[in-house]
C-alpha cells in the first residue's frame, strides 16, 4: 500500500492498511493511523498524530514549525482525529510551548488551500471552506462551519454549531448556535436548519432564539442582557452554555443586529 515512489522514514508508525501514494514524504515521528490514505505530493514532518481512516489530498503539509517569532524548536506536535478529511494545499502547523499542540478532530472537513495555524483547537464535525485561515491559538467548537475565505485573527473563539458566512473577518468572539455575516461580523440569525438536522428540539431551538433575541435584538449593553437573561429564561444546559461562552469572551463577541 506504499507506492515506491513515496518517501517514509523508516521510524514512522503505520496503521494497518495505510496507503501512501507516489511523492508523498513521510517524515521520523509521524503516527498514522489504520486506513488513512495519502494521496501524492503530502508533506508530513515529525509530530504528526494522524487517526484512522483520514484522507489527506495533493499538496497538503502537516506539521510543519509555526510562522511564529517566538518558536525556539521546542517539541511539539499536530493531533488529528479519525475520518477527517484534508484537500489540497491544506496547511497545518505544529504547536508552540503555549499549547504544545494544534488539534483537529474527528469528522472534520478542510476544504483547499485552508490554514490552521500554531495551537488551534478544531473540534469534531467542524467544516472549514476553501481559502478559510485561522490565526493562532484559536478555538473552533464542534459543528461550526466557516465558508468560502473566512479569516481569524488570534485566540479567536468560535462557538459549538455556529455558521460564518464566507469572506467574513472573525475580529470577535462568535457565540455557539449563531448565524453571522456582513462587516463588522453581525448576528444574522441563529443556525436553526444545523441545529435541526443535528436533531434539536423545536423546543431547545426556541430557547436559543428567546436568548439571543435579549442578547443581539433588543439592543442593550451586553452585561444589562446577560442580567436579563438571567432574569427571564429559565436555567438549563443551553443558557448556562451560552452565557458562558459571552461572559468568558475577553475579546468580546460579534456585533447585534441594530
Amino acid at each position: 500500500m506504499i507506492s515506491p515512489l513515496a518517501q517514509v522514514s523508516p521510524s514512522a508508525t503505520l496503521g494497518e492498511g495505510v496507503t501512501i501514494e507516489a511523492f508523498s514524504t513521510i517524515y521520523d515521528d509521524v503516527v498514522i493511523g489504520a486506513g488513512t490514505k495519502i494521496h501524492p505530493n503530502v508533506t508530513i514532518y515529525p509530530g504528526a498524530r494522524i487517526g484512522e481512516n483520514c484522507e489527506i489530498y495533493p499538496g497538503a503539509v502537516i506539521a510543519v514549525i509555526p510562522q511564529d517569532l517566538k518558536f525556539d524548536g521546542e517539541y511539539t506536535t499536530v493531533e488529528i482525529g479519525d475520518r477527517t478529511v484534508i484537500r489540497e494545499c491544506v496547511t497545518i502547523h505544529r504547536g508552540t510551548k503555549d499549547m504544545w499542540k494544534t488539534t483537529v478532530g474527528n469528522d472534520c472537513l478542510l476544504m483547499t488551500y485552508v490554514h490552521i495555524a500554531h495551537d488551534c483547537q478544531i473540534g469534531n464535525h467542524v467544516i472549514m471552506a476553501s481559502y478559510s485561515g485561522l490565526s493562532g491559538h484559536c478555538v473552533v467548537g464542534d459543528y461550526a462551519i466557516l465558508e468560502g475565505r473566512c479569516g481569524s485573527q488570534q485566540f479567536i473563539h468560535v462557538g459549538a454549531h455556529s455558521f460564518i458566512a464566507g469572506g467574513s473577518l472573525i475580529r470577535k468572539n462568535v457565540p455557539p448556535y449563531v448565524k453571522c455575516a456582513r462587516e463588522p461580523l453581525t448576528f444574522a440569525g441563529i443556525n436553526s436548519v444545523g441545529l435541526r438536522r443535528r436533531g434539536y428540539t423545536d423546543e431547545q431551538v426556541r430557547e436559543i432564539e428567546d436568548i439571543y433575541r435579549i442578547i443581539f435584538v433588543q439592543n442593550n449593553h451586553v452585561t444589562k442582557s446577560l442580567d436579563i437573561v438571567k432574569e427571564t429564561i429559565p436555567d438549563s444546559p443551553i443558557r448556562r452554555e451560552i452565557l458562558s461562552f459571552i461572559e468568558a469572551s475577553d475579546k468580546g463577541v460579534i456585533k447585534g443586529l441594530i
